[in-house]
């Protein structure tokens, strides 16, 4: 059995912190309501649940054996943080179609390529995984924990998005948000890379 307290503890940290799925949680709040932000908050926990199974179970072993495959994955999840930085930006605003709020699969496959989620759950996997005999029940234990700490900490992200939704009525605030969002994601891809 893990230590409880330190995974959770770890769990609240790398959740409640800013990084991709929380911008991203804030602007889909601010722009599409609680009702659009809910789905995203899904996919996270659902995309974050899958992650931490597998690589609990052994996926780690594909980094130590190829560490290309982890280079490739940081350069792609840098490159899906300058594309959701464009869509979160609303550049599309001008198009014929209105913008639409990210969707639960978008956000569930997005875990795959954000790269603080890969940081989370090597760390949860190599640090807070107990050495048992019945590795997939301390697994589903383990991811458990993670999408318990990590759903609430994730919905407050959402929720501070629509707070200040009515500060963004104005096309014009609602746009310089929106590219403030998008540009802390641009940051954020270019610090992953590094």
């Amino acid at each position: 059995m893990t230590e409880l307290l330190p995974l959770i503890s770890y769990c609240f940290v790398m959740s409640a912190t800013p990084g991709p799925n929380n911008v991203m949680l804030a602007t889909t709040g601010a722009n599409f309501g609680g009702r659009g932000a809910l789905p995203v908050v899904l996919g996270i926990q659902a995309g974050m649940f899958v992650q931490t199974m597998l690589m609990c179970v052994g996926l780690g072993t594909v980094f130590l054996t190829y560490p290309l495959a982890h280079q490739v994955l940081r350069i792609a999840g840098s490159l899906y943080l300058v594309f959701l930085a464009w869509k979160l930006s609303g550049a599309s605003l001008g198009a014929a179609q209105a913008p639409k709020a990210v969707s639960f699969l978008q956000a569930t496959v997005f875990q795959a390529l954000n790269p603080k989620s890969w940081v989370k759950v090597v760390t949860v996997a190599s640090v807070f995984m107990p050495a048992g005999d019945n590795t997939v029940a301390d697994a589903l234990l383990v991811s458990a924990i993670g999408a318990a700490i990590g759903a609430p900490c994730n919905a407050m992200w959402a929720l501070f998005g629509v707070s200040i939704r009515h500060l963004l009525k104005d096309p014009r605030k609602q746009r310089i948000f929106n590219l403030t969002m998008g540009a802390i994601l641009l940051v954020l891809a270019v610090m992953f890379l590094r």
